[in-house]
């Protein structure tokens, strides 16, 4: 793949995220509603309003107010660690559980997506693995790299080519047999968390080793994952691994 068909790709994406953005008054507010949908397949929205001579983008509470409704509360030390954590990788903060940043007229972009992102990851998550509720999908695949013996860091942030911040959720440092690898989550495989993976990944590969290779993890233990998110990943050079075939890379994720 070249400049140019990187280019190409960025510029396609940027596209479609301004034809699909709408905007509507709301009296002092100003509604956001962006291509990404949520679990319910609904358009996620933020709102905008001006303060302190910037701007204040929220999500006025209804990321964490629909877990809790669906069941799924941050009531255990463990879960406020890793919402506190997400959080702070996107530099997003939490006020009267709501998400929120404040952006001036220069970054405005570039907040505008880190809360967004934040938003598609603090849903997935906590969207909980098993009905039961014993154990959330990141905290399986967790388990799993540990009783492995895959060497990882948790949660690292690279500035892509775009200027954006993006988030990954391990990254395992290259070694003499293998090239740095990188490792996302998916909890709910769809076209859109699975275009979002790949353009979050073209827009960081060439600031990475040129042999770095990205896995995308997917949770297809409550059915079978679409081949329309399969086949997004792969024409972006993401790696997908359904969790049920997590056994077929265990050795190149510990080499």
């Amino acid at each position: 793949m070249m400049v140019e068909d990187v280019q190409k790709l960025l510029d396609r994406y940027t596209a479609w995220l301004h034809e699909k953005t709408r905007v509507r008054q709301l009296q002092d507010w100003v509604e956001i509603t962006t291509p990404y949908l949520d679990r319910h397949n609904d358009y996620i929205q933020i709102y905008a309003q001006q303060q302190n001579g910037g701007v204040l983008l929220t999500d006025d509470g209804c990321t964490l107010e629909d877990l809790r409704q669906s069941g799924c509360n941050i009531d255990t030390p463990k879960r406020e660690a890793l919402l506190k954590m997400t959080l702070n990788g996107f530099g997003v903060q939490l006020r009267n559980n709501a998400l929120q940043v404040h952006a001036g007229e220069q970054n405005f972009s570039l907040r505008k997506h880190n809360l967004v992102q934040a938003m598609l990851a603090v849903n997935d998550l906590f969207f909980l693995a098993v009905p039961a509720g014993v154990s959330l999908f990141y905290e399986e695949v967790v388990s799993w790299l540990d009783a492995r013996d895959v060497r990882y860091t948790t949660n690292v942030k690279f500035t892509g080519r775009s200027g954006y911040d993006h988030h990954f959720d391990f990254v395992i440092p290259k070694s003499r047999r293998a090239p740095e690898r990188i490792v996302e989550t998916i909890n709910r495989p769809s076209k859109e968390t699975a275009q979002s993976l790949a353009f979050a990944w073209v827009d960081t590969k060439e600031v990475r080793p040129t042999d770095s290779r990205v896995y995308a993890i997917l949770n297809d233990t409550e059915g079978r994952v679409s081949a329309t998110a399969v086949d997004a990943l792969r024409n972006y050079d993401v790696h997908p691994v359904l969790w049920s075939d997590r056994e077929e890379v265990a050795e190149e994720l510990a080499a």
